[in-house]
């Protein structure tokens, strides 16, 4: 069976292709069924793979599905193939199932919208380039899969192109993916010219002899590799993209958060976990740069009033938890929260989808109320979601984020003391975003009674996604982890250094203890100031004086960059289009052409149609050629 791994490939393909060129004809109906179909299929093969893998003993889960030969240069060679191990399995049984059920719920939030054939043409589109990303065998066609996320994202945000903000978040997120992607590009030429391959278990093989451990060239290409996750997975410096991603559609941005794009970075760390390994230097600016968005995110978070925007810094602050784990070496921790994260952050945004629908669009979260009595389904697995997102007790995010704070404690008590910090945030922001508008008093009359629930298409993946966010955690629970079992022979060391120290019960029980504490405290404040005394946030907001203004206003850091970056290149282009090109290129090509029309208009005065005039200038000429041969 692991011989047809390309049919998760062809099923999308087929379905962006179908879509793409007979979507009218097709109709609504028949798109409705193939788009999420295609997906199915995807999904079904994944199943297939995993459940192929799992019969295997555990040093023959790699296969390399070869599909043709797709590059030979000189000594340069590429195969188009696939790499079907655990890791890849696992990734690819998250693309197409919560891609799946976002398929669904697209087919009643996306139902009215004239462009519903272009929609579901991009969103297989996504799903395609994806898996491309995630089965590749080597750098070169992870780098196409990575590209390929990149324009589907643009695509998808910027759908709604006739809205201003919808289009130049499309452009926002495009631009700064490249500088992102330029990080990339160097790391793969740094690969080839160091090892002469691009393919996974050359390159992880070849790098063990070839480079110095904390070396040069070591450091080099995964800071690189660092600078391209930064971009795709909306981490500081990068971040900026995201919360802008939310102007398109609704299913679109539980794509994007929970199953593609901004987990491509995490995967592709997890990946060069050889790479990294050599490079300790480089694996502890992951982790402090996952730290830091982590925390960072979280506080913002805390003061957003869109309920999709809150879930965008939410997602943000995840993936810094699941950078931390990656650079302090838990690979399997790691992809283990990417793995419950998409469970609980899918299920968060499409509720949020499903508030959107039923108040005509809005999204303010001050303007809500009681919506649980109108909205029941909606309510209740958005709880479990959010519930999931705060990491309470024996729900999945508890298990998997509980996991990251014990290994970065064993590397360093700092990372786990700003972790812990940002899952007591975390906590509050997450019960903020359920009590505000579900809870107390409707606060617009008007809005409240247009509020309804969703179709069963749309509440439908909810429930099956909320069945997801409280299961999908106790493949990894402590002492009995399924996922480290099934994953770890993918990476060529282990978790972290002093690894053993995981025998040390005690210790780790304690730390689970007070991640729970932190959890249920956090929940319990938020029930406090948001339902119990409303008149607290007010009250810490005007003690914070300029710190919670600067926060509110997300720091400034898009003011800065628009400062320092944005406008001084604009005026910097239009100081080239005005005066370089129009006035100095523009103007010399003009004033050549102005002077030869000028030589032309005087030249034509010679040309008077009179023989006479004509046989004058031909005598006066020989008579100035032969006074000119005198005096030579």
């Amino acid at each position: 069976m692991l011989d047809y791994a390309w049919l998760m490939l062809l099923f999308p393909a087929l379905g962006t292709l179908l879509i793409a060129f007979f979507g009218k004809r097709l109709g609504k109906g028949v798109i409705s069924w193939l788009a999420p179909g295609m997906v199915a299929l995807s999904f079904a093969v994944a199943v297939t793979q995993f459940v192929t893998l799992l019969g295997l003993p555990a040093e023959e889960r790699s296969h390399e599905v070869m599909l043709w030969s797709w590059m030979t240069t000189g000594t340069f060679h590429v195969d188009l193939a696939l790499l079907i191990d655990q890791l890849s399995v696992t990734m690819a049984l998250v693309v197409t199932g919560v891609g799946f059920l976002i398929h669904v719920y697209s087919v009643g939030y996306m139902h009215d919208d004239p462009r519903f054939a272009r929609f579901f043409a991009y969103l297989n589109f996504f799903i395609l380039m994806m898996l491309t990303l995630v089965l590749a065998n080597n750098y070169l066609q992870l780098y196409v899969g990575w590209e390929g996320v990149g324009l589907a994202s643009y695509l998808l945000i910027g759908f709604w192109f006739d809205k201003p903000a919808a289009a130049d978040a499309g452009k926002k997120a495009f631009i700064v993916n490249r500088i992102g992607d330029f990080g990339m590009a160097l790391a793969i030429m740094f690969i080839w010219t160091s090892v002469g391959t691009l393919q996974f278990s050359e390159v992880f093989a070849k790098v063990q002899t070839q480079w110095i451990a904390g070396g040069a060239i070591a450091t080099t290409v995964t800071m690189l590799l660092l600078l391209a996750a930064t971009g795709k997975s909306a981490q500081l410096p990068l971040f900026v993209w995201l919360p802008d991603a939310m102007e398109g559609p609704t299913p679109v941005s539980a794509l994007i958060h929970a199953a593609t794009m901004v987990t491509a970075g995490v995967y592709m760390i997890a990946r060069s976990a050889a790479l990294f390994n050599l490079a300790p230097t480089s694996a502890m600016w992951v982790a402090g740069v996952g730290a830091a968005t982590a925390l960072f995110a979280a506080t913002i978070a805390l003061t957003q009033t869109d309920l999709k925007r809150i879930l965008a810094y939410s997602t943000i602050s995840q993936l810094g938890y699941m950078f931390l784990a990656v650079g302090v070496g838990a690979y399997a921790s790691g992809i283990f929260h990417l793995a419950t994260h998409a469970f609980f952050k899918a299920l968060l945004f499409l509720a949020a989808g499903s508030v959107m629908h039923a108040l005509a669009g809005e999204l303010n979260i001050n303007k809500m109320g009681n919506l649980r009595a109108k909205m029941p389904t909606t309510y209740w697995t958005y709880l479990v979601g959010a519930a999931a997102l705060a990491g309470i007790p024996l729900l999945s995010g508890f298990f998997s984020k509980d996991e990251i704070l014990w290994y970065a404690w064993q590397k360093s008590p700092v990372l786990w003391g700003v972790g812990l910090v940002t899952a007591a945030l975390t906590a509050i922001y997450s019960f903020r975003s359920v009590f505000v508008p579900f809870w107390g008093e409707e606060r617009d009359k008007k809005l409240h009674h247009h509020a309804h629930e969703s179709p069963r298409s749309m509440t439908v993946p909810l429930i099956l996604l909320a069945i997801g966010a409280v299961l999908a955690g106790y493949i990894g629970l402590p002492r009995l982890s399924l996922i480290e079992g099934w994953l770890e022979p993918v990476f060529v060391t282990k978790a972290v250094e002093g690894a053993a120290a995981a025998t040390q019960g005690p210790i780790e029980w304690l730390l689970l203890a007070v991640s729970a504490l932190v959890a249920l405290g956090g929940a319990y404040f938020a029930y406090h100031i948001y339902v119990v005394n409303t008149d607290i946030p007010k009250q810490v907001r005007a003690s914070l004086g300029w710190f919670g203004k600067l926060v509110e206003n997300k720091y400034y850091v898009d003011e800065i960059y628009n400062a320092v970056i944005v406008n001084p290149l604009r005026d910097l282009g239009g100081w080239f289009a005005g005066t370089v090109d129009k006035g100095g290129l523009d103007g010399a090509v003009n004033g050549i052409a102005g002077v030869t029309g000028w030589l032309g208009s005087q030249a034509r005065r010679l040309q008077t149609g009179l023989v006479g005039l004509y046989a004058l200038s031909i005598l006066f000429g020989a008579v100035a050629l032969l006074a000119w041969l005198v005096i030579k």
